[in-house]
């Protein structure tokens, strides 16, 4: 289901609404259904935006102790 921005003709109201085939939208604020589609950027995937930057990293050991899987741990 595509993620899709609006905005509404009657209320200039702005907003994302999830649209199926076939179905009509309408504004959350005042129910009309002639809105405006906008153009929006497409996101980026979370491993390539960097969201998560320690995950490929070891934490730096001021960080704490770590848990199971940890990197700074001895393997044995």
């Amino acid at each position: 289901m595509p993620l899709f921005e609006f905005r509404c003709s009657s209320c200039q109201r702005e907003f994302e609404a999830l649209v199926r085939n076939g179905e009509q939208p309408h504004c959350p604020n005042c129910d009309a259904t002639r809105l405006e589609k906008l153009l929006s950027a497409p996101a980026r995937p979370a491993a390539l935006a960097g969201a998560l930057p320690i995950a490929s990293a070891c934490p730096p050991p001021q960080a704490g102790p770590c848990g199971p899987g940890c990197c700074r741990l001895p393997m044995g």
